[in-house]
């Protein structure tokens, strides 16, 4: 739920909504949400000075819960081809 919810607020932000997309992976310290998106969108995500990033983080912090809960957006171009 909480990757579908992610991916659905960063579609609302980006150019290209069909190159979004969230992998959610379970890691020794919690949970990790990987969102991926067009290069020409990542700044849009970041928003100035990191606050649109913040904001997205703060959001999802408080759906998850007492859940340990991270983040991470990632550059499609820079990290390799798009994967599902």
């Amino acid at each position: 739920m909480l990757s579908q919810a992610l991916e659905h607020l960063v579609s609302g932000i980006v150019t290209h909504p069909g190159d979004v997309v969230v992998r959610d992976k379970e890691l020794r310290r919690g949970r990790m949400l990987e969102v991926r998106v067009h290069p020409d969108d990542i700044g849009k995500v970041i928003g100035r000075q990191g606050r649109t990033a913040t904001a997205l983080r703060t959001v999802m912090s408080a759906l998850a819960g007492h859940e340990q809960l991270r983040i991470d957006f990632v550059d499609v171009e820079r990290h390799g081809p798009r994967r599902r």
